[in-house]
Formats: C-alpha cells, structure tokens, sequence
C-alpha cells in the first residue's frame, strides 16, 4: 500500500517555476496581440495617406499647359470649393459677380482658385460652365467650372481665348502659336496649330473658321480656317471691327471711310478677303468695337450716338443700307450676350443690368438700366454667355 501511494504523482501546491512561466505566457500573448493592432493601425494610416496622394496627383489624361513642346506638362486641379449657396435670381441669364456665379435658378457658385474671371459660357448639358480669365504675368486660363463650382484648368498660359457659341471649340493665341481644339467630356481634342505673326489676336469663331486680327492697333482682319501651316495674311486692311456673321455668311463689320471720318457698318465678303460687298456704308458707330449680332442674323446692337447722346443703337441688318438704328438703351461698357434672337443682355457704365427686348426698342421704348442688389461699388457685372 505504501509502495503504491508513494508510485502517485502529485502537484505541488505552491509551484513559483510554473507560476513564472504562466504569467510569462499571458505576457508575450498580450504584446503580440498590440504588436498586431499597431501594425493594422499603421497599413491604414499609410493606405489612407497614399490614397490621398493620388487623389491629389492630376489624372493621367490630365490638361496640357500652352506652350509646353512634348504636351506633358500637367496642372492640378484646384480645391473644390464649398456648395453653392441659394438666393433670389438676379435676371433671367446667368451673371458673374463678385468672384461668383449668379444663375439664372437663384443660385450662387463661388469661383475659388480660379482667380479673376473676365468671361464665362454656359454649357448646354447642364454641366457647367468655362471660365476665361483675366490676363496676368502667366498668360490667360481656361477653366471648366463643374455645377458645384469645382474648377479644372484646361489651358494656361495664352495671350487671348475664345470660344465658339456653343462652347465645344476654343481657340487660342501664345506667341507665333494659333491653335484651336474640340471640347469634349471637360478635356481638350483634336488640337490644329498655325504659325502666326506675334501680334495677331483671335477674336471670335465665324462659320467654323477663327476671325484673326492681325494688328491690334491697324485695320485689318483674316479667317483661319482651322488648317495647319503659316496664317494667311489676305488683303483686308479696311475693317476696324467685326460684330458677327449674317446666315448667308457675309460678316458685319465697321470700317472708317477715311481720315477724320466716323465708323460707319457695312457688309463684308469672307470669299473675297473680307472686301465691302457694298460701296456705300450704313449706319455710324461708335467705333469703340462693341456690339454683337442676334444669333438669326437679323439684329445689331452697337454703340453709337442718336439725337446727339452716345447710346446703343439696334440695327436691322435686313435693311443695313437705308436704316440708321433705333435707341435701344445706355452704352454698352462690355461684351453684349443674345440670349434668344429678340433678347439682349448687357451692363452699363454704372454697373446696371440692361434687358433689351428688339419689340420694345422698334416701338421707341428704349432698355433702361436694372441696379443689381449686393453688388460691390465699383465692379460691373458681367453677362454669361451660352446656356
């Protein structure tokens, strides 16, 4: 019996060799499971920060800087900027003031980094808009303005940019570079570049092609049509300014008979260099280049003078050789935008808002300025084309 209790084996009840290696234990499982919680914390980290980077890097089908030889230069895109806000609609076309759009719906979309805007369009989809901005010692920019006011920069550095009336096309002037591209889906395509003298400026697309002034300070205007090689120089040296184009394609433009002479209109022949198609000029103008034809062809509304007074006038193009215009309202300060073929929009010297009905201006009831609520002292706003 003793032999056989002595054979048991029993713990001991107080064992510090096997408490040691216990509390050892737990330790090593406790630092393990911290090590792997940091190492899990720190993929995160770095994931969300590499994530943030390449939110931040352009895409790579990213916008072109003008000027840049192998077209790889790429520009960020700016901060978006915060929602746009609601208040009451200023007019019934879209404005920019202040540093923002006023829609036509009543709503404000701040244009932050894009700098001082001088023009804006609106596109027709619904998506936006593009934004021309004012020059500076970096040239021009060319931005496209999502709904929500996010801004993406299309091209940088030209010395002029226009762009057609739907805003599917630009053109652009950098040096002895014209070019013109497609607008397609917020990016530029299908980019035609010219050579061209280093003071030619584009001014607006006429029937497909590019009006080009060739001297700013000299009469004279060509039509690029959007071909490679050097600009043809043409023979127009009479006209000092071009308004639009009929839909027959003859241009309306001003020209000076001569020396002392007022601007007067008169109608010019793309097939034969822009030449008059009619000896005789029509009504005078103020000369200053200001004014715009209706998007039927029908209608000019242009600075001049009426009963002594500088005024804008409206002339009716289907009778340009007998018609004198008719007051339509105060002198245009900046560019005038047709919103429909009977309805123009501008502002006048003292920052007001002009609605000219053609109706109304016929009947000998000029346009009289609309003072725009909350717009800063000093500033003139500006009418956004297209939509």
């Amino acid at each position: 019996m003793l032999s056989r209790r002595a054979a048991v084996t029993r713990a001991v009840a107080t064992d510090p060799a096997g408490a040691a290696i216990r509390r050892a234990n737990r330790m090593q499982r406790r630092r393990t499971l911290a090590g792997v919680g940091l190492a899990v914390l720190a993929i995160v980290v770095v994931s969300g920060g590499s994530l943030h980077l390449r939110d931040n890097r352009p895409p790579a089908s990213g916008t072109v800087v003008i000027g840049d030889p192998d077209q790889r230069l790429l520009v960020d895109r700016t901060i978006p900027p915060p929602g746009p806000d609601t208040a009451p609609p200023l007019a019934e076309v879209d404005l920019l003031i202040d540093g923002s759009i006023a829609t036509a719906q009543g709503r404000r979309v701040p244009l932050l980094g894009t700098g001082e805007v001088e023009r804006a369009h609106r596109l027709t989809d619904g998506h936006g808009w593009l934004a021309v901005g004012a020059p500076t010692l970096a040239g021009r920019f060319l931005w496209a303005v999502a709904a929500d006011g996010t801004a993406q920069v299309l091209l940088a550095g030209a010395d002029e940019i226009v762009l057609d009336a739907v805003g599917r096309q630009v053109a652009w002037k950098q040096g002895t570079v014209l070019a013109a591209a497609g607008i397609v889906n917020g990016e530029l395509a299908t980019t035609v570049r010219a050579e061209a003298p280093a003071e030619a400026v584009p001014l607006r697309f006429v029937n497909g092609a590019v009006l080009v002034r060739l001297t700013p300070d000299r009469p004279g205007h060509v039509l690029w049509p959007l071909s490679p090689g050097p600009l043809a120089q043409g023979a127009d040296r009479a006209s000092t300014h071009i308004f639009g184009a009929l839909p027959d394609g003859r241009l309306v433009g001003e020209i000076s008979p001569g020396a002392g002479s007022p601007a007067c209109l008169t109608l010019l022949e793309p097939a034969r260099d822009l030449r008059p198609s009619q000896p005789d000029c029509g009504p005078e103008t103020a000369g200053d280049g200001r004014g715009a034809v209706s998007p039927d062809g029908r209608w000019l509304l242009v600075n001049g003078r009426s009963a002594g007074e500088d005024s804008a006038l409206l002339v009716d193009l289907a009778r340009l050789e007998t018609s004198t215009g008719v007051p339509a309202g105060p002198p245009m300060t900046d560019t005038v935008v047709w919103s429909r073929p009977d309805t123009a929009y501008y502002a006048d010297a003292a920052g007001g808002l002009v609605r000219l009905s053609v109706d109304r201006a016929t009947a000998g009831r000029p346009a009289a300025p609309n003072a725009l609520p909350g717009l800063p002292a000093g500033e003139l706003p500006v009418v956004v084309s297209g939509g």
